[in-house]
């Protein structure tokens, strides 16, 4: 194994993975610089959500290395991997993954209350974050009274909140209209910014991908230097692309 270089804190190389046959990844490697932000980007079935859940060490790839901070992931065991994903890591998906029985603040503060943080210190910082993010009133209600944009705030509130290095969202906007998802993707990209936190987004839309430092682009599970990405309202969009060398 060769160590990743030190600006980078994630780095992968040569990620190869398949489900039930059919390809995920066929030997794409990247690095993320500490404090980027960087979109992954194509269609959908290119790749994305596979390519996140092995950075982020819920999935162990076929063949390949994944580092995070000179650390290898790959090499890690399921505790050592659930316990990076708790202490360093948040992660937004497209629907919102919330507690039912847990109101608001309690959601957003969950993974400072699972590291053994004090009950008022978490609720403090999760409060701080549900106001930034314009919901805190909410903060005792509970998902079902929600509406969707409301709750998908939560899930970004929650990924703030626990002061992660990284924080990977996939698709964190695609069961959103227009205005919602422009006012989460600020809110998200200007924080991560201000509190120096890496953030990796996959998305096959260009507007989400506009807001990146820098994008790299997947088809078919392979890297490609360009992917023509349709708006979200385009749904009869198709993707052009090259293959990068």
């Amino acid at each position: 194994m060769v160590a990743p270089p030190d600006n980078d804190v994630i780095w992968a190389r040569s990620l190869q993975h398949s489900h039930n046959g059919s390809p995920g990844l066929g030997g794409v490697s990247l690095g993320v610089r500490d404090g980027e932000v960087l979109a992954v980007t194509g269609p959908r079935g290119s790749g994305k959500t596979t390519l996140l859940h092995c950075l982020s060490g819920q999935l162990v790839p076929q063949q390949g290395e994944v580092w995070f901070n000179s650390v290898p992931i790959h090499t890690m065991g399921p505790r050592l991997r659930e316990q990076l994903r708790r202490d360093r890591f948040g992660w937004i998906a497209a629907e919102p993954q919330l507690v039912p029985e847990l109101t608001t603040w309690e959601n957003a503060a969950l993974p400072l209350l699972l590291r053994g943080v004090s009950h008022r210190a978490a609720k403090k910082a999760a409060t701080e974050w549900l106001e930034r993010l314009d919901i805190g009133m909410l903060a005792k209600k509970r998902p079902h009274s929600l509406l969707q944009a409301q709750r998908q705030r939560i899930s970004v509130a929650r990924a703030l909140t626990a002061s992660p290095s990284v924080i990977f969202a996939d698709e964190p906007t695609a069961t959103l209209h227009r205005p919602e998802r422009a006012q989460l993707l600020r809110t998200l990209t200007t924080a991560a910014r201000s509190h120096g936190i890496t953030v990796v987004i996959a998305t096959h839309d260009a507007e989400v991908a506009a807001l990146a430092d820098r994008a790299v682009s997947l088809l078919d599970g392979r890297r490609v230097t360009t992917v023509a990405l349709p708006a979200v309202s385009d749904t009869e969009g198709r993707s052009a692309c090259s293959l990068s060398v």
